[in-house]
């Protein structure tokens, strides 16, 4: 049941992408305009997201699992960035390689992949893992792709996405709803983060020599760390860390973690790579081959976690 939910997700992505992909290739719009949908994902879209994630009533129990999910997502990320650090020596990864390795999918997918296979009230601790990857992807994420090395602090506190899990959870917990229709506009504008998403990316492919990525080794090799290597460590992690003891509901909420670690390169990287000028080719094709490759490696490590 839950590998053919995923694949049916995944493949509804890939026919999103594909529309942008005919865009350009019809030459109906320019790979060049998918920034445009880049700036609107990361401004407003996303933060739009995220806001809703958090509009859900405030219970203790709901607060202890959201703590324990936000604990899980820290713990994954620590594991990521130590194991990408010891990579980069090994394998010698680029900036680009290491964010693609870190930084998973979790706004584009798990998110819906939460709802459809566990139901909505499971969401809230999806939206505990972006968090956590919000805030690292938007400091030592975005440091590593810029180029520049240390902490922005005035760029950290002016962070739209950073700025709506702030507010997004001090609603929560202080047992706030944003107004109806304030709401549902919001709702409405986060709920097209994936089709945006996927059709910016498509954009982009279809201004790219699909032959030459497909044949690119490297791209291979680092989808192979990140879609097989990294979640495996992860799950053994999660598995025998003891951290389902801590709720009734602890297994499901570390599985929502893994499901988030499991998921292809965060679109957010190709989105940064447009931004500021970087590799934005090489970041696609990552993209593209881990969302390929995920329809086989994330129904099997579910499996392997349930095990």
């Amino acid at each position: 049941m839950i590998a053919t939910l995923l694949a049916r997700q995944i493949i509804q992505l890939f026919i999103m992408m594909f529309c942008g992909f005919l865009m350009v290739r019809m030459k109906l719009l320019k790979a060049s305009d998918s920034k445009t949908l880049s700036i609107l994902v990361v401004y407003i879209i996303c933060p739009c997201t995220v806001l809703n994630a958090f509009q859900i009533r405030y219970t203790p129990e709901i607060a202890g699992n959201f703590l324990l999910a936000a604990g899980a997502a820290l713990l994954v990320h620590l594991v990521l960035y130590l194991m990408t650090l010891a990579m980069k020596k090994v394998f010698r990864l680029s900036d680009i390689e290491r964010v693609s390795i870190m930084y998973s999918n979790a706004g584009n997918l798990v998110i819906p992949l939460v709802s459809a296979i566990l139901g909505e009230e499971w969401v809230v601790y999806a939206s505990a893992f972006m968090v956590v990857q919000l805030f690292i992807i938007w400091t030592h994420g975005k440091s590593l792709v810029e180029g520049k090395r240390g902490a922005d602090l005035k760029s950290i506190l002016t962070n739209v996405n950073l700025l709506a899990c702030v507010i997004g959870l001090t609603m929560f917990l202080l047992h706030m709803q944003l107004p109806g229709i304030v709401r549902d506009t919001v709702k409405s504008l986060g709920s097209t983060v994936g089709p945006v998403g996927m059709l910016m990316i498509g954009m982009i492919l279809g201004g790219l020599d699909l032959k030459a990525m497909v044949m690119d080794r490297r791209v291979w090799f680092v989808s192979f760390l990140k879609m097989i290597v990294s979640p495996l460590i992860i799950l053994l992690v999660l598995k025998y860390s003891g951290l389902a003891s801590l709720s009734a509901d602890g297994q499901t909420i570390l599985y929502i973690s893994l499901l988030a670690t499991m998921t292809p390169v965060a679109s957010t990287v190709t989105q940064m790579a447009q931004l500021y000028d970087k590799d934005v080719r090489y970041a696609t094709a990552l993209n593209t081959i881990t969302t390929l490759v995920c329809i086989g490696t994330m129904p099997l490590l579910t499996m392997l976690y349930y095990l």
